[in-house]
């Protein structure tokens, strides 16, 4: 119950996509299936570098950012040389590429990010960075949008786009967006709110001092109806 308390969701009703390791809502399963049947006819291959995330793995991603046990970057990519020392400046970097616990689109199980498993040099580590895109997934990344403009993509759109929140685009993120609607509706603030106040997430006062602008501006900007 914890690990999607803020949605009013169970961890469940979630499926292995056959092949891998990750995990997304039964009704994601089926489309991305039919997406990827359409990839490979197209000479791509959809391989899925993350899914579903727990609230504790992403609370684990935002507190090691935090003390700097895990890599934080500004918004050009780049490594932080050092970590920012106001509070509420880390929190903001951190929210450059990293959600808040319990707010990670992540969480609703309708997400994927995504790159051409066929265009990944032998022995490379995917970093889903800009620079990928506009590199070595760059036909795939203009194949993607081709299909999303003209809704043949199984209802997967892109949510972290230019002009939309404060979150840096993704162009590796895809959402199952009919999938997420209802989720996007059972989103429940003031219990989120609750959990941070009774958890050990690092930056507490300074994600309670700005809450009502971080849902803002992180949160609802990337729901369907907003």
């Amino acid at each position: 119950m914890k690990n999607l308390a803020a949605y009013g969701l169970e961890e469940t009703g979630l499926v292995e996509i056959p092949g891998t390791e990750y995990r997304v809502r039964e009704s994601v399963l089926a489309p991305f299936e039919a997406f990827s049947k359409k990839a490979l006819a197209a000479g791509f291959e959809i391989r899925v570098e993350s899914a579903f995330r727990s609230f504790d793995r992403q609370l684990s991603i935002w507190n090691r950012k935090a003390t700097g046990k895990l890599k934080l970057l500004d918004a050009n990519g780049e490594p932080f040389l050092e970590l920012p020392k106001d509070d509420e400046v880390l929190m903001r970097s951190i929210l450059l590429w990293s959600a808040l616990p319990g707010a990670s689109r992540h969480h609703f199980g309708t997400e994927l990010d995504v790159v051409d498993g066929k265009s990944v040099p032998e022995g490379y580590e995917v970093e889903l960075t800009e620079e990928e895109c506009n590199g070595m997934f760059a036909p795939f990344h203009r194949w993607l949008s081709e299909q999303i403009l003209s809704n043949e993509s199984f209802g997967f759109e892109r949510v972290f786009v230019p002009g939309r929140g404060k979150i840096q685009p993704e162009r590796w993120h895809i959402s199952h967006r009919p999938s997420a609607l209802e989720l996007e509706k059972a989103f429940d603030p003031k219990t989120l709110r609750g959990i941070y106040e009774n958890s050990d997430i690092a930056l507490k006062s300074a994600i309670l001092d700005n809450f009502d602008e971080l849902m803002r501006d992180y949160v609802y900007s990337y729901f369907a109806e907003r």
